[in-house]
C-alpha cells in the first residue's frame, strides 16, 4: 500500500473539494461543477484502491468522510477514541475509523487553528435568535480598514482571537486565503462569507466587518465580511447559513443599513434584526 500518510492527505483535500463543490452548486451559478466534479475523480482515482473502495464507501452516507481527532474524540461524532487506536491515528500507517460514525481518522494538526471558547454554548438557554446564535457583540466591527480580502480576513481573526474564542488566528488566515485560492467566496450584492472548515474544540464562531471604502474581492466590491470558523461536524450546517445570510442580505437597503451602522452595537442590532427569520 502507498504510505498512508500521503493517503490521508490526499482524502483531507478531496473532502475539502466535494465541500467546497457542494457550496458552489447550492450558492453559487454552477459555472464551475463539471471542473470540481473531475478534480474530485481524478484525486480519487490516484488513491490507493483499498482506500478508495473505503472512501467510496462512506461518501454514499455523507460527504463528510474524514474527521480530526480532537481531544482524544472523533470530532464529527464525539465518541472517546481508545488509547491504542489514538496512538495509531497518529502513526498514520494505516487507516483508522471511528467506532461510532465510521468516519476516517486523522491526527489533529497541533499549529491548526482551534476554537478556544465555550461562551456561545453557555447562552444556549437565552434563547438567541439569528447570528446571535453563532457570534457575539465583540466579534462585529464597522470600521473594516481593508483594501483586501486578505487584510479584512486577518483583521476578523485578530478580532477572534482578541476575544479569546480562536487560538492561532494566523493560522485561520492561512487556512482562509487556501480557501479563497480554490473559489471565492464573494457574493453579488456586496458580501462576502470566506470561512475555514476543520477548526475543532467548541462552536461554529462568526466574526462581521463592514468596510463603509468597499473591498476588491477578487473583482467584487464588498462592503460585508462574514467570516466563519467552522468544526467539520457542522459543515453540511454552513451551507445552510450561509444560504440565509445572503437571503437576509439580498436586499440592497438591508446592506445599506449595516453599512451605514455608527458603531459595532448598532451593528450588532441591524445583523440581528436582519437575521432573525433568514438564520436558523
Amino acid at each position: 500500500m502507498k504510505e498512508m500518510k500521503e493517503e490521508i492527505k490526499k482524502l483531507r483535500k478531496i473532502q475539502e473539494l466535494a465541500l467546497t463543490r457542494d457550496e458552489h452548486g447550492r450558492m453559487g451559478d454552477g459555472s464551475r461543477l463539471d471542473e470540481f466534479n473531475k478534480a474530485i475523480d481524478d484525486m480519487v482515482r490516484s488513491l490507493d484502491p483499498a482506500v478508495a473502495g473505503v472512501y467510496a464507501r462512506l461518501y454514499k452516507k455523507s460527504h463528510v468522510t474524514m474527521a480530526a481527532m480532537s481531544n482524544g474524540c472523533c470530532s464529527v461524532c464525539g465518541m472517546q477514541v481508545p488509547i491504542a487506536q489514538g496512538q495509531q491515528v497518529r502513526l498514520q500507517q494505516h487507516l483508522v475509523t471511528c467506532s461510532s460514525c465510521g468516519r476516517i481518522l486523522f491526527a489533529e494538526e497541533t499549529a491548526a487553528a482551534r476554537n478556544v471558547s465555550d461562551r456561545l454554548a453557555e447562552r444556549d438557554d437565552e434563547k438567541k435568535t439569528g447570528l446571535a446564535r453563532f457570534s457575539d457583540p465583540s466579534l462585529v466591527t464597522v470600521s473594516l480598514g481593508a483594501v483586501s480580502r486578505e487584510e479584512a480576513i486577518s483583521a476578523l481573526a485578530d478580532l477572534m482571537e482578541t476575544n479569546s474564542y480562536i487560538a492561532n488566528a494566523s493560522s485561520l488566515v492561512t487556512a482562509a486565503m487556501d480557501r479563497e485560492a480554490v473559489l471565492s467566496t464573494a457574493m453579488e450584492g456586496g458580501i462576502a462569507l470566506p470561512h475555514v472548515r476543520g477548526v475543532e474544540g467548541g462552536r461554529l464562531v462568526m466574526a462581521v466587518g463592514v468596510s463603509k471604502e468597499g473591498i476588491d474581492w477578487d473583482g467584487e466590491k464588498v462592503r460585508m465580511v462574514f467570516f466563519s470558523a467552522i468544526p467539520v461536524a457542522v459543515s453540511n450546517f454552513y451551507i445552510s447559513l450561509m444560504s440565509g445570510i445572503v437571503q437576509a442580505f439580498s436586499k440592497r437597503e438591508t446592506i445599506d443599513s449595516a453599512v451605514k451602522a455608527k458603531d459595532s452595537a448598532a451593528l450588532w442590532k441591524a445583523l440581528v434584526k436582519a437575521t432573525r427569520t433568514t438564520v436558523k
